[in-house]
């Protein structure tokens, strides 16, 4: 690891986000650990259609949505979620 970037990462865990839609064109990760930026954490899709990305956060609670093609969409494979401000839902991942 270079030793610059060892104090950002220290403590931090390696989550992988995943969902499958194999018909989407462009999916990105959302959160409230990159302030909702729906730029900075783009998914790859692999053969199977399941779009993924590795984040390394710290531990403890967040909420996510994928936006996928231009439309938000809860985690499907999460029954974790808390009500947001604009009336929907957001997934809900802890980290320990």
């Amino acid at each position: 690891m270079n030793p610059s970037r060892k104090g950002i990462t220290a403590g931090k865990k390696r989550v992988t986000f995943a969902c499958r839609m194999p018909d989407a064109a462009e999916v990105a990760l959302a959160g409230d650990f990159n302030h909702w930026n729906t730029e900075t954490h783009p998914m790859k899709k692999d053969p199977d259609g399941v779009w993924k990305r590795v984040v390394m956060l710290h531990p403890g609670t967040y909420e996510y949505k994928f936006l996928v093609d231009g439309e938000w969409m809860e985690d499907p494979k999460n029954t974790l979620y808390v009500m947001n401000s604009f009336g929907s839902r957001n997934s809900v991942v802890t980290i320990y």
